[in-house]
């Protein structure tokens, strides 16, 4: 999902809970434009923060499987000369 998109989304979400509080408190929906728009701007902004922790979350995943692959590999590395030790030993 896109930078803009994530951000827009949740704005919209924001206006839909402002409209919602309103419409709760029985207040006219288009009173205070406003508020309508710090609500906006506040999820918006909850709306990159997420965005920047999914793509970071992503970095720290890759990056952990990168070493858990390295990891495997020197182990199946070591297995292997063992192996290879042992038989030759054997002779």
């Amino acid at each position: 999902m896109s930078l803009l998109a994530n951000i827009a989304g949740f704005s919209i979400f924001g206006l839909a809970a402002r409209l919602g509080q309103l419409g709760i408190q029985k207040r006219p929906l288009l009173s205070n434009p406003t508020g309508h728009l710090v609500s906006m701007g506040v999820f918006g902004f909850a709306g990159y923060w997420a965005y920047q922790w999914d793509v970071r979350a992503a970095e720290l995943i890759a990056e952990k499987r990168s070493q858990i692959q390295e990891h495997r590999r020197k182990q199946i590395e070591a297995a292997e000369n063992s192996g290879v030790e042992a038989l030759a030993g054997e002779h």
